[in-house]
């Protein structure tokens, strides 16, 4: 606007024109009107392709490869962008990983030496077969030519099999002897190096993948007459050392994933970490049926009659039950109060009369509740009018921390196995929890299995609602401790304050879900806390007593009315004999 103002001043001579603003306009100030610096033939051209000619059968080849979600690469930008090597075309020309390449280029010179075919060759192969293959498996348009795009695919590929040599080794229980001079800062057999453990997390993040089909082609390129193994199967011996080396859980029973399912590294961790029925050899199909919320219409005279004399008489014993462990003189004179004609006359008068007197009317409403409650009538009903229960919460899962759980009874048990294995067991009061090892990199392999969840999963969020659960429970290092102390965590990290940051810090999540076996262990565990008597008599106060000024004026106005009966009571009577049977206070002798 500044720009018009100043434009209209210097040309007052000539009346401009609405189609001159409108391009000083579209010019300088608004951004969507500005034009790309873009070569509009080209532009033109790859339209035209991919319109025209491209195959459709191609066209059907399914995204897998995505970028992270904005709402989860605010949370950490970090632990989803390369920090050492890039993979792939959406990080190749960062500034900061481009330094790999001479790395990168080393390690192709090394490659070509076990290939059957000259390197350039297979680039070759790779263009005129997959170029359009691997384009379609990027979910970002891959703006540049097909030979950048192949050489790049080819020398990278060079660079992650040279890495990958090393878990192979270990799956088969060999060790690497010794790693060329140019990669031995890089590449540590024993994993321990700063930039062994860099190039490890950038190999599972989300968008530093690589097609697995690009990579068993290579494979095949090196195959030789001797070999014993497929490529498919030397590919699967590589990514079970993987992961190996990066899954925080320790399972008894590994699923047996197939490696042509598989679209890429990340993919295939993903379904190590949560099989399906498949790859976990179950052929049962086991249907889940969801039980709707049935509401029963109280009668209108139900209502008007809620308080029967029972409840006053019951509201009186459970007086009576406190007072009963109190002295023998004061239960004489309590006796004596509660169990007399006055009260006696009150408990048999419906409660319409009692509700009616001037005090006992604006308290109508909390005694009510009170009672209700007392008899254990007070459930709460679903969440809205309509009987359907709300979605869960996005940022965490309700459910008490671990040291609530504790304090009110709840054991936690460690089970040697998956996110699968999580369990409640109602009689026990034991809630199972599968052992979870955490080091530099879990936190990075955890986040990205989360973002390729919501890309890809269209049923419910498995991995997402176990981090939600996880950061349900850990709230403070004393639950970190205490889950530690059990077992449950091995922790590798500085602390126990570290443990609570990095599940706190999982707390986004793309979309609601609902997994129905773990969200029956978060209702088991809510009901059998909520049943305790420590948090009963707590919410009970919280809810009635301490947020309530009326019951608190109740309190008031009954403790009066007993101190004026013990007052007039006193006066016609000797109550002077029945406090001398009182025992005298230690000390109090001492005292006088």
């Amino acid at each position: 606007m500044l720009y018009i103002c100043v434009w209209l001043e210097q040309n007052t001579s000539n009346t401009p024109s609405i189609s001159s603003i409108f391009n000083a306009i579209s010019m300088n100030s608004s951004h969507g009107f500005s034009k790309v610096d873009i070569d509009e033939d080209k532009w033109v051209e790859g339209v035209r392709k991919s319109i025209v000619e491209q195959d459709e059968e191609i066209g059907n080849i399914p995204v897998c490869i995505f970028t992270v979600p904005k709402i989860l690469l605010a949370t950490d930008p970090n632990s989803y962008i390369p920090q050492q090597v890039a993979l792939g075309p959406f990080h190749h020309w960062r500034p900061e990983v481009y330094d790999m390449q001479r790395y990168k280029l080393a390690a192709a010179r090394r490659t070509q030496k076990y290939m059957n075919v000259s390197f350039e060759r297979i680039v070759d192969i790779m263009k005129k077969h997959d170029e359009l293959r691997i384009r379609a498996s990027y979910h970002k348009l891959l703006e540049m030519s097909g030979d950048t795009l192949v050489w790049m695919m080819a020398v990278d590929m060079a660079f992650l099999l040279e890495f990958l040599v090393v878990y192979s080794m270990k799956q088969e229980g060999q060790t690497l002897t010794r790693v060329t001079s140019s990669m031995s800062h890089l590449v540590d057999a024993t994993g321990k190096k700063l930039s062994h453990v860099a190039i490890l997390r950038d190999l599972v993040m989300l968008e530093n993948q690589i097609p697995l089909f690009l990579i068993k082609n290579m494979l095949e390129h090196q195959r030789k007459e001797s070999d014993d193994k497929s490529p498919g199967e030397k590919l699967k011996s590589m990514l079970m050392g993987l992961y190996h080396e990066l899954s925080p859980f320790h399972e008894q029973e590994l699923a047996d994933v197939d490696i042509d399912d598989c679209d890429h590294i990340l993919d295939f961790l993903y379904h190590m970490t949560v099989p399906n029925n498949k790859e976990l050899h179950i052929n049962e199909v086991i249907e889940i049926e969801y039980e709707g919320i049935t509401e029963e219409a109280c009668d209108g005279d139900q209502e008007e009659s809620f308080a029967k004399p029972s409840d006053l008489r019951r509201f009186t014993n459970y007086i009576w039950k406190i007072l009963s462990k109190s002295n023998a003189g004061m239960i004489r004179i309590s006796k004596r109060i509660i169990f007399g004609r006055p009260v006696i006359l009150v408990t048999k008068l419906p409660w319409r009369i009692i509700s009616s007197l001037p005090i006992l009317k604006l308290l109508k409403g909390p005694i009510e509740q009170m009672f209700k409650n007392f008899r254990g009538e007070g459930q709460e009903k679903s969440n809205d009018e309509g009987g359907e229960s709300k979605p869960p919460k996005i940022e965490e899962i309700t459910i008490p921390s671990v040291t609530e759980m504790a304090r009110a009874g709840i054991l936690f048990s460690p089970v040697n196995g998956g996110i699968s294995d999580i369990s409640f067991d109602v009689k026990t009061c034991t809630l199972y929890l599968p052992v979870v090892e955490l080091d530099v990199n879990t936190e990075v392999y955890l986040r990205n299995l989360v973002a390729y969840e919501a890309c890809v999963a269209a049923g419910p969020l498995v991995m997402a609602r176990y981090t939600e659960l996880m950061n349900g429970i850990i709230d403070t290092e004393e639950d970190a401790k205490y889950l530690r102390e059990r077992g449950i965590v091995l922790n590798h990290l500085k602390s126990d304050k570290e443990v609570a940051d990095l599940w706190n810090g999982m707390s986004k999540s793309v979309k609601l879900t609902k997994v129905p076996k773990m969200d029956q262990v978060v209702a088991d565990v809510n009901k059998m806390y909520g049943e305790t008597w420590r948090v009963k008599s707590s919410k009970y106060l919280k809810t009635y007593v301490f947020a309530s000024w009326q019951i608190l004026t109740l309190l008031a106005a009954l403790f009066m009315l007993f101190l004026t009966t013990v007052q007039a009571f006193c006066s016609v009577y000797v109550c002077a004999r029945v406090f001398h049977q009182l025992p005298e206070i230690p000390g109090s002798e001492g005292a006088t």
